[in-house]
């Protein structure tokens, strides 16, 4: 029997620049989120999906302050903040989320890290993507499975292992 391939469900991306960052135009965001979501169907049961909006925002460093504070109860601004939200009961099958990347967070870990800033940015996107769709860390299995898929999606990207050089 032959194996019908999976397809990407539709999916709608707004894009919002609460700080300005020429380096990641809407187009190379949506290019990340669409190479996620080819991976995260391939690699994972996603049948029932049918239709993901996101909205990925920009932000400085009070703005993503004050969101880690609000919703995570902590005192500083992270890389990469993801909101799912619940589908309406006629829309089971559709993801809505929200994606929040502190740019100035991003930059400092992607200098730290020694890694490119773009490439660091890209992890970030694929991150939040994958934790939109449901998938989380919190566990240690759980992390090696988001991990192992977040490292082959970046390398159909032609992006390095962002977690180091272990396979």
């Amino acid at each position: 029997m032959t194996k019908t391939p999976k397809t990407i469900p539709e999916f709608s991306l707004a894009v919002q620049y609460g700080i300005e960052d020429k380096q990641l135009p809407r187009w190379r965001l949506r290019r990340w989120v669409a190479v996620a979501l080819a991976g995260a169907v391939a690699n994972t049961d996603t049948a029932d999906l049918q239709h993901i909006v996101l909205t990925i925002r920009l932000v400085g460093q009070r703005e993503g302050k004050m969101l880690n504070q609000t919703y995570r109860h902590k005192d500083y601004a992270t890389n990469v903040l993801t909101f799912q939200y619940d589908s309406a009961p006629d829309c089971q099958s559709t993801v809505m989320a929200d994606i929040v990347i502190c740019t100035p967070v991003l930059k400092r870990e992607a200098r730290e890290q020694s890694k490119s800033y773009l490439h660091h940015a890209a992890h970030l996107v694929i991150h939040g993507t994958l934790h939109a769709l449901g998938h989380d860390h919190l566990h240690a299995r759980d992390a090696n499975v988001m991990e192992s898929l977040e490292k082959r999606i970046l390398a159909r990207l032609g992006m390095p292992n962002p977690y180091g050089s272990e396979t």
